[in-house]
């Protein structure tokens, strides 16, 4: 009876953490997708209703709305996708990370995967916040016509302080994102029960023939619309980079009970609507609430789309401070904004680049409907990319036959191939926009990765191996450095060869201390290291030792805690002894480097950007020492 009694409350307990985990990824996961009935389906009937509203091409629209968050988001992302993760964590990067350890020859493929998912995500992340922003705002006329004029200021007002804020982190407020975009998700399916009574016959759209007997009817126009018809799973990403914030089971509990419900009513609700007052079609969404509930739902729809367009911000820093980790991209200054989740971090730079290109979108499109047509293309790119990942997931990590794994995700890897298709017909409209976004980021990491690779071969050729530098150090007599006390730790990328900085040390101050330390930092391949592998000491010599430090992609590479963890661990030296020796490198362009001239210039653009490493890897500032030198790239 005892045990029985007791485990009662545990039972509760871990209800409640449930409830609670899956209330706050309403607000973080499905931010996103929420805020796609207030533009999806008025942008899906537009290529269909030039000639005339027919009550078929209505429930043929719906019915594809609701199969496609049924295959892409219920099958694809909450019950497989979320099974793929990397000790925990989800997303393109993640994934990533977990396939290059067995690579092999497929790595460079799986980097330009890795990168341009990752790259689409970041155009998804400018386009999501401009047009949420805009359709919400646009609400605004149907209160009160005179207000049509000030749309796009209201909108770029809105998104500035949304952008100003990022600085103070969401710990304040994200306990309330759950609960608000709960209310949302109660209030849309509310409205959309409200008016399905409007025309029963939209209830047929439940049947997936109708979806297709639309795409067969339609042809040409059929692919039109679906591009616009895959906005209603817009943040579908989302539900698999957050996995690591919430973990699966909460993920999963708040889809099915609440926001795949509250959307398929939402839309069956719009379907109706439009088949019994068909003049509603300009904008559904809004015209399904009385005029006196229609000021209400603005203002809550534009809380859900700035809560959604937080969360695509802040997944934009996550996904680069693990493109930083892996290498993708030059380091960049990471400031975190809570003491106890580590996963709320702030980027200046970009948010800087995200709050310009946001701007610049709502100036140049002016419009939701002008905007929806840049939108889907990342959207799609991003999920073939991410399928295709999946494919070398099941092969490698699962173990999966190639019959089996051809069985489960072609069919997919078709119908969002289709997707994609559809949505690259707008390109000539917008669609340009999210293509160059994403252009110019896989450039950068391109032209990153690749600049470092030839910096770390043009190096290795005047670097000294580190067994023969300390031994010919022991032979050295007369010219024998002097020997000064305290502790000297060298950083260094290459831990099998002398840090520049300590042989320009001992060949411009020659002074050797009596204790030194070669310190590499590794970014592992899962998300975070235990502090029992935090570090290992290699001793070299009596005054030469070897430390490798070991970081997850999702960690803050914190090397002064490191060192107190190697302190409690028995490693004894006072850091008020200890100097930290750095090298710089002036980077000179070389049209025989290997690279094109302006693709040096980028590098060495880039390279002078990043953030001072002493910064970066948390050194103690009074404590560092730099040492410049001259390399031809």
């Amino acid at each position: 009876m005892q045990a029985h009694a007791g485990s009662a409350p545990h039972s509760r307990s871990r209800a409640h953490t449930l409830f609670l985990l899956a209330l706050g990824s309403v607000g973080v996961v499905y931010g996103d997708i929420g805020t796609s009935p207030l533009y999806a389906f008025r942008e899906a009937l537009r290529p269909v209703a030039g000639n005339g509203l027919v009550r078929a091409e209505v429930v043929g629209l719906i019915s594809l709305m609701i199969w496609t968050l049924t295959v892409i988001v219920t099958l694809k992302y909450v019950l497989f996708l979320l099974r793929a993760d990397n000790h925990g964590e989800g997303g393109t990067l993640s994934l990533l990370a977990l396939l290059t350890k067995t690579a092999g020859r497929h790595a460079a493929v799986l980097f330009f995967l890795g990168a341009a998912g990752a790259a689409l995500f970041i155009g998804d992340a400018m386009i999501t916040p401009a047009l949420s922003v805009l359709s919400t705002v646009e609400g605004l006329k149907l209160v009160t016509p005179t207000l049509g004029d000030y749309i796009v200021p209201i909108s770029v007002v809105i998104l500035v302080m949304l952008f100003a804020v990022q600085s103070w982190g969401t710990a304040a407020v994200s306990k309330f994102f759950g609960p608000i975009t709960a209310l949302w998700f109660i209030v849309m399916g509310l409205g959309g029960v409200n008016h399905i009574s409007d025309d029963l016959g939209i209830l047929p759209a439940f049947n997936p023939y109708y979806a297709v007997l639309f795409i067969y009817n339609e042809g040409y126009v059929g692919l039109v619309v679906l591009g616009a018809v895959f906005l209603t799973v817009t943040g579908a990403e989302a539900l698999y980079a957050d996995l690591g914030h919430f973990g699966r089971r909460p993920i999963q509990w708040a889809w099915f009970c609440l926001v795949f419900p509250a959307l398929t009513l939402n839309y069956l609700g719009q379907g109706a609507l439009v088949l019994a007052h068909p003049e509603t079609i300009a904008n559904p969404f809004f015209l399904m609430f009385p005029k006196w509930a229609l000021l209400p739902v603005v203002i809550l729809a534009t809380f859900a789309t700035i809560i959604a367009s937080q969360a695509v911000i802040t997944g934009a820093f996550s996904l680069t401070r693990q493109a930083i980790h892996l290498g993708f991209l030059p380091r960049m200054e990471i400031f975190h904004t809570s003491e106890t989740q580590t996963g709320q971090i702030y980027l200046p730079g970009v948010n800087t680049v995200l709050l310009f290109g946001v701007v610049l979108l709502v100036f140049i499109f002016g419009s939701s409907e002008a905007l929806a047509t840049a939108y889907g293309i990342s959207v799609t790119g991003a999920m073939v990319v991410t399928t295709v990942l999946a494919f070398e997931f099941l092969r490698r990590r699962w173990r999966w036959t190639l019959p089996a794994t051809v069985a489960v995700l072609l069919p997919l890897f078709l119908l969002e191939l289709t997707f994609l298709g559809a949505n690259l017909l707008k390109v000539h409209d917008g669609g340009y926009v999210p293509v160059m976004i994403a252009g110019a980021v896989v450039l950068l990491m391109w032209t990153w990765t690749r600049g470092t690779k030839i910096l770390r071969e043009k190096t290795r050729r005047i670097e000294v191996p580190l067994p023969a530098f300390i031994k010919s150090l022991e032979k050295q007599s007369a010219h024998a450095p002097v020997q000064v006390a305290g502790t000297a730790i060298f950083l260094t990328s290459d831990p099998d060869f002398a840090p520049a900085a300590l042989l320009h040390n001992i060949k411009h101050n020659h002074v050797l201390h009596e204790r030194n330390f070669i310190l590499t930092i590794k970014t592992a391949n899962t998300p975070r290291v235990i502090p029992a592998e935090r570090f290992s000491v290699e001793k070299l010599s009596e005054r030469f030792s070897r430390i490798e430090m070991h970081f997850g992609f999702m960690e803050t590479q914190n090397v002064s805690h490191a060192l107190g963890l190697m302190r409690k661990a028995g490693h004894k030296f006072d850091i008020m002894s200890t100097s930290f020796y750095l090298g710089r490198r002036k980077l000179v362009p070389d049209a025989q480097s290997g690279m094109p001239m302006w693709q040096d210039r980028l590098f060495i653009g880039l390279a002078n950007i990043a953030t001072d490493p002493s910064d970066y890897f948390r050194l103690p500032t009074n404590r560092v020492v730099e040492l410049g030198s001259h390399v031809v790239i």
